[in-house]
């Protein structure tokens, strides 16, 4: 159900291929769109290194923490990024105000 919802399983006539990435160690099978094969496996690895950095740093926590934690990054990153495209789209003056501040700050440290 979850692979659903994210859009791995597609059932719907598109090109799809079944593939098994390892995530902590276990392997899960996806069938996912052959376009986001490349992308996935981007994000796995990108998961493993999170869980493995989790690990090296806190030796005395088992691996259910570490991917605990990991989980709880991607929730915090999702919801800033949420946050930031809500601001954007409810208040597009609030966002070109930022992007203009901040284009003038590096042009007064290119130019200064």
């Amino acid at each position: 159900m979850v692979a659903q919802q994210l859009g791995f399983e597609c059932m719907d006539g598109q090109d799809t291929k079944s593939i098994t990435v390892l995530i902590a160690g276990r392997p899960y099978p996806l069938k996912i769109k052959v376009e986001d094969e490349s992308s996935i496996r981007k994000i796995v690895k990108e998961v493993n290194e999170k869980i493995n950095h989790f690990q090296l740093t806190y030796t005395n926590k088992d691996k259910q923490d570490c991917l605990s934690m990991t989980v709880l990054t991607y929730a915090v990153e999702l919801h800033k990024a949420t946050v930031q495209q809500s601001v954007k789209v409810e208040h597009p003056e609030t966002a070109l105000a930022e992007q203009l501040t901040q284009l003038e700050s590096l042009l007064n440290r290119l130019l200064g």
